[in-house]
């Protein structure tokens, strides 16, 4: 008998054992998980980590996308229950409102009690709201900028604060042709770029590509003026992709461009800079935002189960102390008080013109089709420029194919 209870007491602590190890070697997962766009704007998060979760005794994981992949995910994880979903805090670039409104993907910011204040530049909080509730906070400031060679901007007599209208362009781009060097350069490598770099002119010209209903204006007379311009402007340039765009800008061998801050960083001594791109077409004409956003915003899924967390962690992101923070590591808030700083801006003169261009910016169209929309349009630029049509059956086509998507 003793023997048998000597065994059973062998075995019942050799269960209990191996229970044991079994709850040792199982890992706790992460409080919470954050689906961002990879780059500067995952390694501007990161860096913001480590007090949130000393102060909350919590873990986060932080998983990279690229936007096409973001996009994709976040879309599917929305068809998760709610409490089920795979992320809790998530990056939505602005131009995806339409489809994440559609499709329930975000919960109201609002409902779990945040606000926006009004430190933050008004224009960019355009696309934050459905009615009176809020689902994204602007994160990331990333919006569209005049890229220029500093020389060539002198050997035409102008400086940054004297180039009012696109006309002062073309004269800087003109000199740089007769000099035997490209003027402006542009992107035509995709039909999204192609679209995107021409949106500013559109603008400037007083045009757009929809409607207050979002329904296509292309075949309009200030269309069609605004890229006879951009065709002119072109001419004196040739299209680039990004990298070899910035490369020519800065090593004296093209005038200007459109680009991104996110691409550049000009210093005191550098050969090229950038300025808000010119809300006019010509001296006398009205001024218009021209500079295109492509803000980066961050908001909670509704399938997460962690709101109430995730909305802490999502105030505490856009604390303007702790986007303060971020300005070393490339962080381009969209924020008075980080903006016009004088610590900052002394250290990060190029802030003054995201500044600007961030209170003179616009949003691409908030619609579904906006993808199959700048396709179709960008394919009939492509066609114009490349001689296929005339521009008024270029316009009138893109027109007509656009009124039935």
């Amino acid at each position: 008998m003793r023997i048998k209870l000597l065994l059973a007491g062998l075995l019942t602590g050799i269960v209990f054992t191996a229970a044991g190890c079994g709850q040792a070697e199982e890992e706790k997962g992460p409080d919470l998980t954050l689906a961002v766009r990879s780059g500067t704007y995952a390694e501007v998060i990161k860096s913001c980590l480590p007090a949130f979760e000393e102060e909350h005794k919590v873990t986060v994981e932080v998983l990279e996308f690229t936007e096409e992949d973001l996009r994709r995910n976040l879309m599917a994880d929305a068809s998760n229950p709610d409490g089920e979903g795979s992320y809790d805090l998530c990056m939505v670039d602005g131009s995806w409102m339409a489809d994440f409104v559609e499709g329930d993907v975000l919960t109201s910011l609002t409902g779990l009690g945040y606000t926006l204040d009004a430190d933050i530049i008004p224009a960019t909080t355009a696309i934050c709201y459905r009615g009176e509730e809020i689902y994204v906070a602007p994160y990331y400031g990333n919006v569209t900028v005049l890229l220029f060679n500093r020389s060539f901007l002198a050997e035409a007599g102008y400086t940054a604060d004297r180039l009012q209208s696109m006309e002062d362009l073309k004269v800087i781009c003109d000199c740089a042709k007769e000099k035997g060097q490209d003027g402006f350069l542009y992107r035509g490598d995709t039909e999204n770029n192609l679209v995107v770099d021409f949106l500013p002119f559109l603008l400037a010209y007083g045009g757009w590509v929809v409607d207050d209903y979002n329904h296509p204006t292309i075949d309009t007379p200030e269309f069609r003026e605004a890229f006879s311009f951009y065709m002119e402007l072109i001419g004196t340039g040739e299209a680039m992709e990004k990298d070899a765009l910035v490369q020519a800008i800065d090593g004296g061998s093209a005038a200007a461009g459109i680009g991104w801050p996110g691409w550049y960083t000009p210093k005191g001594d550098s050969n090229a800079d950038y300025c808000a791109i010119p809300g006019k077409a010509s001296a006398d004409s009205p001024s218009y935002n021209t500079n295109v956003y492509g803000i980066w915003t961050i908001g909670i899924p509704q399938s997460s189960g962690k709101k109430e967390l995730a909305c802490k962690l999502l105030s505490y992101l856009m604390d303007p102390q702790v986007q303060k923070s971020t300005v070393a590591l490339g962080g381009v808030p969209c924020r008075y008080s980080c903006l016009q700083d004088p610590l900052l801006l002394s250290q990060n003169p190029h802030y003054a013109a995201i500044c600007d261009a961030l209170e003179n910016g616009t949003y691409r169209p908030i619609m579904t089709d906006w993808i199959a929309f700048y396709t179709i349009l960008g394919e009939q630029l492509q066609r114009i420029l490349d001689g296929e049509v005339t521009l008024e059956e270029g316009l009138y086509s893109a027109q007509l194919r656009l009124n039935v998507l």
